[in-house]
């Protein structure tokens, strides 16, 4: 049970003043917090949800819609608060519910709403459930709750079957049962200490309406959801018969991911969702094998927004890109969804790193690459995405063209995944390490005692308060762009795009009075002058031939 508690729930006032404008998520602008990398109020090392709070006013300025915050939850932080051990407790490294409620208040007081993450896959190994599964051993009523299973061999000795975890070896971990002898064991998809719930079970089910309504309450717009393609597992958790199964991954339809019966858990999780007011919204992290089963979780009566990482993935090439856009768009039509479109996240190599490196290193490289290259082209790759129909998410950072860390030291790694060593490259922290506020300090501004993962020398030429101001800053593009974006009548939401014929390298689209051009090559291009420009991300030549657009490059152009 949780041990924090609010005096009062929170009344109707607690929707965002701007909730009333309908269907606002199909063209919004949507901010990723991570909370422990954004603001530390206290000086501790480690950010907070009062640093969050107290920064809100500059994520108002920077223009953006909604706020995501990474969890928060009672967690020991086996995977950065990925581990939950209590849903409807805040840990105390970030502050408590007190906290969450007067964040999500200020928040609406500046029209911006709080989608908050949730994790139904799995819970921690100390949520209160699993650590009575392990107490009362086999043939508890709470081990139904979770997968636990026999072994197989003559002892069983051997994992129930070959599912391999996303963090790398098995996904089958042995417990020790009360009576010290060894026994059953429960599947975990990522880190053992992270037990798989079971969803054929009643109770987890219920477990969770009742946590969607617990935040509800307290006012939060919206809900993220993790590893949303989890959840359910195949019937009799069949062998998949291969190793190496992470290299399967986003290809096939694996028994433990994207089964069909996920989508009667959000069927009946939005019905829930339906009964607010104020236009709340689901968002899917759904790891799929095409964009296709991608659109599966935002049919009319599920999921609002699902990621977009066939995009996310996409290298910075204009046939590639116009090939996933196409798809995407075409994807979404039939199920009435905004399509959407993510460059950067916590689980990624920020796209400022990505793109200075060759094509085809995937989305974890761990060379910083040609940074002056990178950082040029992220700052066109983000006019293009804020540029197409839809919904967009930006990760905290890169509108200070932030680029990964990728030289940080073995003893100071905290993800998971770095010390399994067969599973995910374990190099996420480079994207996690605080953000500076400030050219100078113990943290750049980020909090008076240092950060929980150190930043670089330098950082602080990146800071909010080193580009505040500037013409040119890539904080200052953000802003215009995002800016534009709000005031430009046919931006935002939508269905299509009107290609226009380009150079090879160049994407062109119009959306009504609106233009974009993205040189994706090494060389300046010519193009027509399609009106007034907007904003460009780089500097570009007009003259009586048209338009002389530079390498990596991205230019808006409006008629009105």
């Amino acid at each position: 049970m949780s041990q924090q508690h609010l005096a009062a729930p929170a009344d109707d006032t607690a929707v965002a003043p701007a909730a009333q404008h309908r269907d606002w998520w199909r063209g919004a602008v949507i901010y990723q917090v991570y909370p422990r990398s954004f603001a530390d109020s206290n000086g501790d090392g480690m950010g907070d949800l009062a640093g969050v709070r107290a920064r809100l006013p500059y994520l108002r300025d920077l223009g953006v819609d909604a706020v995501w915050l990474s969890p928060f939850y009672a967690s020991p932080q086996a995977d950065a608060g990925y581990d939950v051990a209590d849903y409807r407790a805040v840990d105390p490294m970030f502050g408590n519910l007190l906290d969450a409620d007067a964040l999500i208040r200020d928040a609406h007081e500046l029209s911006l709403r709080i989608i908050v993450d949730l994790v139904p896959n799995h819970s921690s190994d100390q949520h209160e459930w699993f650590k009575r599964a392990l107490a009362e051993g086999p043939g508890s009523p709470l081990r139904e709750r979770y997968h636990f299973r026999p072994g197989k061999g003559m002892d069983g000795e051997l994992p129930p079957n070959d599912w391999e975890s996303i963090f790398g070896g098995p996904a089958w971990t042995r417990v020790t049962e009360p009576d010290g002898t060894l026994g059953e064991w429960y599947l975990h998809l990522f880190a053992p200490e992270q037990p798989d719930f079971n969803w054929n079970h009643p109770a987890v089910g219920d477990e969770f309406r009742s946590i969607l309504r617990f935040w509800l309450d307290m006012g939060v717009d919206g809900f993220r959801i993790d590893v949303a393609h989890g959840l359910v597992k195949a019937d009799g958790l069949p062998d998949l018969g291969a190793h190496d199964q992470l290299k399967l991954l986003g290809n096939d339809v694996m028994p433990f991911f994207d089964q069909e019966g996920v989508h009667e858990v959000y069927r009946q999780w939005r019905t829930v969702l339906d009964e607010y007011a104020g236009e709340r919204i689901f968002v899917a992290e759904a790891w799929t094998p095409t964009i296709e089963r991608t659109a599966n979780y935002v049919r009319p009566d599920e999921l609002h927004q699902a990621f977009n990482f066939q995009y996310l993935g996409t290298d910075w090439d204009a046939e590639q890109l116009r090939e996933v856009i196409d798809r995407t768009l075409a994807a979404m039509r039939p199920v009435d969804a905004p399509a959407t479109w993510v460059l950067s996240n916590h689980d990624v190599t920020r796209h400022a790193t990505r793109f200075a490196n060759p094509p085809g290193l995937g989305t974890q490289i761990r060379t910083a690459g040609d940074r002056a290259l990178g950082l040029r082209r992220a700052r066109a790759a983000t006019l293009l995405m804020l540029a197409l129909p839809g919904s967009a998410y930006l990760y905290q950072g890169e509108e200070l063209g932030l680029p990964d860390v990728v030289d940080l030291p073995d003893e100071v790694r905290q993800d998971p995944a770095y010390f399994r060593g067969a599973g995910q490259d374990g190099f996420r922290d480079g994207c996690r390490v605080p953000i500076p506020w400030t050219r100078e300090g113990s943290s750049y501004g980020f909090g008076g005692g240092g950060s929980w993962l150190p930043q670089p020398a330098g950082w602080g030429e990146l800071s909010v308060e080193a580009q505040t101001g500037v013409a040119g800053s890539t904080l200052e593009l953000y802003r215009a762009a995002v800016a534009a974006r709000r005031e430009q009548p046919t931006l935002g939401a939508g269905t299509g795009v009107e290609w226009l014929a380009a150079p090879e390298g160049v994407l062109a689209f119009r959306r009504g009075e609106f233009s974009c051009v993205a040189n994706t090559t090494g060389a300046p291009v010519t193009v027509p002058a399609y009106g007034r420009v907007l904003l460009a991300s780089g500097e570009i030549t007009e003259g009586a031939a048209g338009a002389e657009v530079p390498a990596d490059t991205t230019v808006w152009w409006t008629t009105a």
